[in-house]
């Protein structure tokens, strides 16, 4: 059975990603602190009800293992990025048409990076850990995702590798300060790293990734990410270029997206997954279809041809930061009720 901690869980444990679908009212209570009619107590108030609506959701849907639902966060990745010292901002240089990762502001450094106040990843997990008793995943944007809207300027000369050491250094001292607050299961978001700039060897990548989880005294997992903003992908979707390169991760568990590309490339596991834990993206968070508990037990058998039961973990391609409350909620059932078609019959039920 799959184990969490030296904690046995159930046969096929299903999670999210990472991130939950905001509430509507939350997204309004941030207009109205841009437009002065709110305050910010207010919003406090909003961010720790709708933590307590995703964890709420994600129990009664019957999760195995939980999150806050990066409720604090906007988009996953603008709240980390912003609160990085040594960075000025460069206006987005296209504000008009269709909303994407163009119309976001970048960033541009002035002198060596810090963090001065952390990314606030303590209170995340302190916010949900009083609200559940089931284990939870605490998600954390590796150094190549902060990396994505920075440019390297004063302090690095133009030059990336030393910008992305220091956010792994970063990344690192945040998560150390996490699993000392009580986390046991940290994941790291990054993307796959395939025809994106900067364009670093692969090798790079896995130590890149090590340096970020040096020392931590828990469960790591590495989730390659293709982006979700508004439901489009970022970089090319392909994971074979990764392989075996990104097997110097030190990552007990990987998990990648399936279900929205088809299955495709699930059986690059049977090549490579060797004693790995893998997380499979069985629920497509990209698309407005709404999967029968059929549709995913048909998802989750197909991947059971490359990997044995007690290494595998159920999850969403990616995260709901994008998708409607309503719809995130009937998905989130609907794999954890997938899990227990195909759970059973595993079990001869």
């Amino acid at each position: 059975m799959p184990l969490l901690n030296g904690t046995e869980l159930d046969l096929l444990p299903t999670m999210g990603v990472g991130s939950y679908a905001s509430p509507g009212w939350l997204t309004a209570m941030r207009r109205a602190l841009r437009a002065g009619t709110a305050g910010p107590a207010d919003l406090e108030e909003a961010i720790l009800d709708a933590v307590r609506v995703a964890v709420c959701d994600q129990e009664d849907a019957g999760l195995d293992i939980l999150s806050d639902g990066e409720i604090r966060r906007q988009r996953f990745l603008w709240n980390v990025v912003e609160k990085l010292s040594g960075l000025s901002v460069v206006p987005a240089q296209r504000k008009l048409g269709v909303m994407s990762y163009d119309s976001a502001p970048r960033f541009e450094t002035v002198e060596r990076v810090g963090a001065p106040e952390g990314f606030g990843l303590v209170q995340e997990y302190t916010d949900v850990r009083k609200l559940t008793r089931k284990p939870i995943k605490v998600c954390c944007p590796g150094p190549l995702t902060i990396v994505m809207p920075i440019t390297p300027k004063g302090g690095y000369d133009g030059d990336y590798l030393p910008l992305l050491y220091d956010l792994a250094e970063l990344v690192n001292r945040e998560l150390k300060q996490v699993v000392a607050a009580g986390a046991t299961f940290i994941q790291i978001d990054e993307p796959p790293a395939v025809g994106r700039t900067p364009v670093l060897p692969v090798e790079e990548t896995g130590a890149l990734f090590n340096k970020a989880v040096e020392g931590l005294e828990a469960k790591i997992a590495l989730h390659i990410c293709f982006g979700n903003n508004q439901g489009r992908p970022a970089m090319k979707r392909t994971y074979r270029p990764l392989f075996p390169g990104i097997l110097e991760a030190k990552a007990e568990q990987i998990a990648l997206e399936f279900s929205n590309r088809e299955m495709s490339e699930v059986e690059l596991w049977s090549e490579f997954g060797g004693e790995r834990e893998l997380a499979a993206g069985v629920i497509d968070v990209k698309s407005m279809y709404l999967e029968t508990p059929e549709d995913v037990a048909e998802r989750i058998r197909t991947v059971l041809q490359h990997v044995d039961p007690d290494k595998l973990y159920l999850t969403c391609d990616c995260g709901f930061s994008a998708s409607s409350r309503g719809l995130a909620r009937a998905k989130l059932h609907a794999l954890v009720a997938g899990a227990r078609i195909v759970r059973q019959e595993l079990q001869g039920g």
